[in-house]
């Protein structure tokens, strides 16, 4: 017993010596970093509020495209009147046009000469603008859907080679992507209903990059799949986004924009309607995620600057800065780089 009682006393004194090395008995530790050595700094993006100033008599609809040309001027295409807005990276309202032309807008693209593409999933149809808003080219026959050389079903997107070559992706309808020459010729379409290697289930984005590959952002399979221009399916990205949107920046940074993947939607609904998050992820052509930003959701009529509401497109200038437009939220707003 006399043994016993050495060896419970030994004991308890290291236990009360680990508490008090662990600081469980009260210790005061000191958690202030040491202020000589600089942390490694992460980006980040801060809202302008200020931005853009819109004049009188422009409203904004929900805002589904945004892009910026080559002079860092930010187009936003939104489902009003006037549907396609210029505005300069300090706000100022350049230009607007094309009243009456559009049915419902959805994504807008600049080309290498700062031409303007737009989709119409209202009117099935594609179209190419002047810099200054006269129309150039229509793909697709107004007023009419189909699935043939002529015919879009809602056609969400557009990707355009320096050459001049077309890359449309036929989205809420026909689930393909379809191929004309720098003509306006058909070359070729590819793509049908599934989630297979090339097949697609609602390709709602299409984007190039400085090499010719196309990434097709494959929403509701929830993942981004790439091609080359032959239709070749070299790639997929899954477990990532529910991807809405996409900018690619001159380096071939693979900016996209939408939400946390989600469960399987109920029976009439599409996947990650409403979206339960807002995402912006950057990735390089491997499809390894290089920077992840996830912004506040706003609540539907009551969305701050700075939140996202249904994040539907988004674009890079020239400093690092992005915009977005969202369809809940109705308005495109800048965020401007921080490191």
């Amino acid at each position: 017993m006399h043994h016993t009682g050495i060896r419970l006393r030994w004991a308890g004194l290291v236990v009360l010596a680990f508490l008090l090395r662990s600081g469980d008995a009260h210790e005061v530790i000191d958690e202030t970093p040491d202020a000589t050595v600089k942390p490694g700094l992460a980006i980040w993006y801060q809202v302008d509020p200020t931005w853009p100033q819109r004049p009188d008599g422009i409203e904004w609809g929900a805002v589904p495209g945004i892009a910026v040309d080559s002079d860092d001027r930010v187009w936003v295409y939104t489902r009003a009147e006037p549907p396609i807005q210029v505005y300069n990276a300090e706000g100022k309202l350049v230009r607007a046009f094309g009243q009456g032309l559009i049915g419902t807008a959805h994504h807008i693209k600049i080309d290498v000469d700062n031409n303007v593409w737009v989709t119409d999933i209202g009117n099935h149809v594609v179209i190419q603008f002047s810099p200054q808003g006269q129309i150039l080219r229509q793909l697709g026959v107004r007023g009419e859907a189909g699935n043939d050389q002529r015919h879009f079903n809602k056609p969400t997107d557009i990707a355009v080679t320096p050459e001049g070559d077309v890359f449309v992706s036929d989205g809420y309808g026909n689930n393909r992507v379809v191929h004309y020459d720098h003509n306006g010729k058909f070359v070729k379409s590819w793509g049908k209903l599934g989630s297979g290697p090339g097949e697609f289930h609602l390709p709602h984005a299409i984007a190039i990059d400085s090499t010719g590959r196309l990434y097709v952002a494959d929403r509701s399979n929830a993942r981004i799949q790439v091609f080359d221009q032959d239709g070749k399916f070299i790639q997929q990205w899954r477990n990532l986004v529910v991807p809405w949107g996409f900018a690619v920046t001159p380096n071939d940074e693979i900016w996209v924009c939408g939400s946390s993947p989600m469960p399987p939607p109920s029976a009439g609904k599409m996947l990650g309607i409403p979206p339960r998050d807002q995402l912006l992820m950057k990735l390089d052509r491997s499809g390894r995620v290089l920077q992840l930003w996830a912004v506040p959701k706003g609540e539907d009529q009551k969305e701050q600057p700075g939140q996202l509401n249904w994040v539907h497109g988004m674009a890079v200038d020239s400093h690092g800065n992005l915009y977005a437009g969202d369809i809940t939220g109705k308005r495109a707003q800048k965020f401007i780089r921080h490191e």
